[in-house]
């Protein structure tokens, strides 16, 4: 798992005044929680990128006055014009201490779906664990491999280990092997024409069956010949 490791600068002053004053520095005001202190502490806006607009789950490592604080990247509040980013809460990770945290789905494996001219739908990108920090994962990943046409994976089809609990629905819809409009069109296609073809055969069956007297009557002008002579 990666560790971002950040410089940051203590705060002297909490609230609201000592946020904005913090921002007209062109710093990030910070809090780490977690345990029994909390500390206030800003952070530049360039170091924060690779964290805040990343897609990958990190431990953030703050070095504050001396000292490393372990965390992780609880909250993230941004300005409602701008957004740039206007506070940062992290969470302290404290040994055999459960945490709740988001972590990204990887999504790995070609499906037998796609080979057969499906489409892959991802319909989740995250999902909600509870963990300790001993078995923090940085990822679930799914393997698609055995995806066919018109399958989805759920919640409940995702492997995790036995010290991480999954909060997410077990239900929930993660995957799915769409079938394209093309494929379901030509699936289709016998079907429709099946009426056509059964009205075709409605039709010519009287006309069959109108033919059959026509030659038996074929006797009958021969046997008024017979009387003729």
């Amino acid at each position: 798992m990666e560790v971002m490791s950040l410089n940051a600068t203590p705060r002297t002053t909490s609230g609201k005044t000592g946020a904005k004053a913090t921002r007209k520095e062109n710093r990030v005001p910070c809090v780490l929680y977690g345990g029994d202190e909390v500390l206030h502490f800003s952070l530049a806006p360039l170091d924060l990128r690779t964290l805040v607009y990343s897609p990958q789950f990190k431990i953030v490592e703050i070095n504050l006055d001396g000292q490393s604080h372990r965390c992780i990247l609880k909250n993230v509040q941004y300005h409602p014009v701008t957004d740039q980013i206007y506070h940062i809460d992290f969470l302290r990770l404290i040994e055999e201490h459960p945490i709740k945290i988001e972590i990204p789905i990887s999504f790995e494996g070609v499906a037998i779906g796609l080979k057969s001219g499906g489409k892959l739908i991802k319909k989740m990108r995250k999902v909600k664990i509870k963990t300790v920090p001993e078995h923090l994962i940085d990822k679930i990943v799914l393997d698609t491999t055995n995806m066919a046409l018109g399958t989805t994976q759920r919640i409940k089809d995702l492997i995790i280990s036995d010290n991480i609990e999954i909060l997410n629905n077990e239900n929930i819809p993660v995957a799915s092997i769409d079938i394209p409009r093309a494929l379901r069109t030509a699936d289709e296609t016998p079907a429709a024409g099946a009426p056509a073809v059964a009205a075709a055969a409605a039709t010519t069956t009287p006309a069959a069956k109108g033919a059959a007297p026509a030659k038996a009557a074929a006797p009958a002008k021969d046997a008024g010949k017979d009387k003729k002579k």
